[in-house]
């Protein structure tokens, strides 16, 4: 008999809907609850793997090889779980299952409707997420008023009539505007966006409250009773240094007392205590260290969303404020002072990307981190770069290079994964063919470390690890003899390719061709990461 907790946003977009649900699903796992969570994508793109990060940010990448909304990451950085395809679905994901079932002959020759077939597509998804759960959260992107949100919206209304109030409830986050003018908070936006919810059917329970600065009791109480809901389900959402404080901030101000009482649950009494010591060490850590992170889409730093949110783990486990110091890839190959700026860091990361811009800049770094002995990090492209690095300035291969960037290179140290296929006939790598054609390992894949390496110390002396991936080039093994007898030891392979290298004479440079930012959560950090930052905060301590 699972509960369902429906997630809308009201008045405009980018309120933190993923982070309310996110939260609240943390307190109630918390208090001993199996929590399960789920978001809702309204926009017509089956998944986001073909949409830019400039459009959309990053796509997280689930266990399972799924490409979902970064919500998702958001859910298992909160709860320090594996989710999977279940957990996200998007219009376009309804209405093609829909689709094909009705060109199969599966509807019998009934005229396919909104309501009931699209409706009923809805409400079939959202249960299969929840299955086995005592509590789903559910999360619909957009804001309430959004055409394309209304299907979903009435599969909420129609399991609320299905399910009765006992098992369902809705909590509406909405913004409260600072007019600084007139120095006033606004509730008449909110009591729209609560209006237009209810003119299709839908009462909110409990309101979440985001705003600049506290909301007074009283401001609170007009929105009770303007928005007809209890005086104490106007939760207060102000702005926070950190989003690992929301679980906290929302405890405080009593969100879990009205969710009992409405779900018909026993009192809950989470355990925050590890929690709330992580986030204080966020807040004021003990030390700091450097990093200098280069990459080429630093207009939108959401692209690098898992990344940066791991960044922060390994910091509050080691009681360190991690400081981003942004270097745009493209001004590194032309500017020569911003190179030398580099002297000054603890670390050098390179992280993953698509495509040849920047690429130069990136490869300059990881010479300036090889040469300089600097703490260096490489992910996915970032590992692709310092093979290459190293194949043209230590091996002599001047003419080394990847085929993403010249197809027809004679050099193909990073070439298309169906070479190695074609070329070992190994048959034990799984691929999955993306929309637009190209074969790509997506989700997680194991990798066997090499004994003694510097990756072996970090996962604890592990010798087989799991690891997400997302890409479609690999590094050619046909390399691996020369790259070692010049002191680049392959450090992590899976059936045949090559997952991680780092340089034997180098106080730290390791890269690997997985995506550790994906495992990382506040609770249990990502090893390599964590590891690369305890490097670079010797390297500060040695200087």
């Amino acid at each position: 008999m699972t509960k369902y907790i429906f997630v809308t946003g009201g008045v405009l977009s980018s309120l933190g809907k993923g982070i309310t649900s996110s939260s609240i699903a943390t307190l109630l796992k918390h208090s001993g609850l199996n929590v399960g969570i789920l978001k809702i994508d309204p926009y017509i793109n089956v998944d986001p793997g073909t949409m830019s990060p400039l459009e959309h940010g990053e796509v997280f990448v689930t266990y399972d090889g799924a490409e979902t909304d970064l919500d998702i990451g958001h859910y298992e950085r909160f709860l320090n779980v594996d989710f999977s395809f279940k957990n996200n679905f998007t219009t376009g994901q309804v209405y093609l299952s829909v689709i094909d079932r009705e060109r199969k002959g599966g509807y019998l020759g009934k005229t396919i409707q909104v309501i009931p077939h699209i409706v009923d597509e809805i409400k079939h998804r959202i249960k299969l997420a929840g299955e086995g759960k005592d509590i789903l959260v559910v999360e619909l992107g957009g804001t309430v008023g959004d055409i394309e949100g209304l299907p979903f919206l009435e599969a909420m209304r129609e399991m609320k009539h299905e399910y009765g109030i006992n098992r369902i409830i809705s909590m509406h986050v909405t913004l409260i505007p600072l007019i600084r003018a007139a120095g006033e908070l606004k509730t008449k936006p909110t009591q729209h966006s609560v209006q237009e919810l209810r003119r299709i059917g839908i009462t909110p329970q409990i309101i979440i409250t985001r705003s600049e600065k506290e909301i007074p009791t009283e401001l609170k109480n007009k929105l009770a009773m303007s928005c007809d809901v209890d005086y104490d389900c106007v939760i207060g959402a102000q702005d926070a240094k950190s989003i690992y404080q929301m679980p906290i901030n929302f405890l405080k101000e009593g969100v879990l007392v009205p969710i009992a009482r409405f779900l018909k649950l026993p009192e809950l009494k989470p355990d925050m205590k590890a929690w709330d010591l992580l986030v204080k060490q966020i807040l004021a850590p003990q030390q700091e260290v450097n990093i200098a992170f280069v990459g080429k889409y630093l207009n939108l730093k959401e692209s690098y969303k898992s990344l940066i949110e791991a960044l922060i783990h390994a910091g509050a486990n080691l009681d360190t404020q991690v400081n981003i110091q942004w270097i745009d890839s493209e001004e590194l190959e032309k500017n020569e002072e911003m190179l030398q700026k580099l002297k000054y860091v603890n670390g050098i990361l390179v992280p993953g990307g698509f495509g040849e811009r920047g690429i130069e800049g990136k490869m300059k770094a990881i010479q300036f981190a090889r040469e300089q002995g600097i703490v260096f990090f490489g992910i996915c492209l970032g590992m692709q770069l310092a093979i290459l690095e190293f194949c043209r300035n230590v091996l002599g291969i001047k003419e080394a290079n990847s085929m993403e960037f010249n197809p027809n290179t004679h050099e193909a140290v990073i070439y298309l994964i169906e070479n190695f296929i074609n070329q070992s006939g190994e048959k034990q790598i799984r691929t999955h063919t993306s929309p637009m054609g190209g074969t790509m390992r997506l989700g997680e894949y194991e990798c066997t470390l090499k004994e003694g390496s510097k990756l072996q110390k970090a996962y604890k002396n592990q010798k087989l690890i799991k690891e997400r991936h997302r890409h479609r080039y690999e590094a050619n093994p046909k390399y691996q003899a020369m790259l070692e007898k010049k002191g680049m030891m392959i450090s992590g392979k899976c059936n045949g390719l090559i997952e991680a290298i780092e340089l034997k004479n180098h106080p730290w440079f390791v890269a690997v061709q997985f995506h550790p930012e994906f495992t990382s959560r506040l609770q249990a950090p990502n090893l390599a990461i964590l590891e690369f930052i305890k490097q670079a905060l010797y390297a500060k301590s040695y200087k």
